[in-house]
């Protein structure tokens, strides 16, 4: 069982779904606006002047490139908070398992990549039990 699937990863990724749920809403919200705003464009584009095309085509441009910059901020912040969320809960497990090692008398534990590891020695489990209690 990886660490993201630890009782402290899943409550961390939930607090992070909520502390952005306002800002996913209003990037969908912006996007909408964006498409209906295409599509009014399309019906009356028949019946526009020249000049109120181009108005029109360079609104929605600005309102396209807006969107995009919030949406890459949003992710840039989501990435961050997540990498945040995971170093801290990372920090946690390295110390479970120096006090399993500690307590057990081993004298080396790999974390990663590891090609093969005897169940007999595997600690992962008692990590994971440390961390979610």
């Amino acid at each position: 069982m990886p660490l993201r699937d630890s009782a402290p990863a899943k409550a961390a990724f939930t607090k992070l779904e909520q502390d952005f749920a306002k800002r996913d809403k209003d990037l969908l919200e912006l996007q909408n606006k964006l498409k209906a705003t295409a599509e009014k464009n399309a019906r009356d584009e028949p019946v526009l002047s020249d000049s109120d095309k181009m108005k029109r085509q360079r609104e929605f441009a600005d309102m396209d490139r807006e969107l995009q910059r919030k949406r890459r901020e949003f992710n840039e912040d989501v990435s961050q908070r997540k990498n945040e969320e995971l170093n801290i809960i990372v920090e946690k497990a390295n110390k479970v398992i120096k006090q399993i090692a500690e307590a057990e008398k081993y004298d080396i534990l790999f974390q990663e990549p590891v090609v093969y590891i005897s169940p007999r020695v595997d600690i992962t489990d008692k990590v994971l039990k440390a961390l979610n209690k």
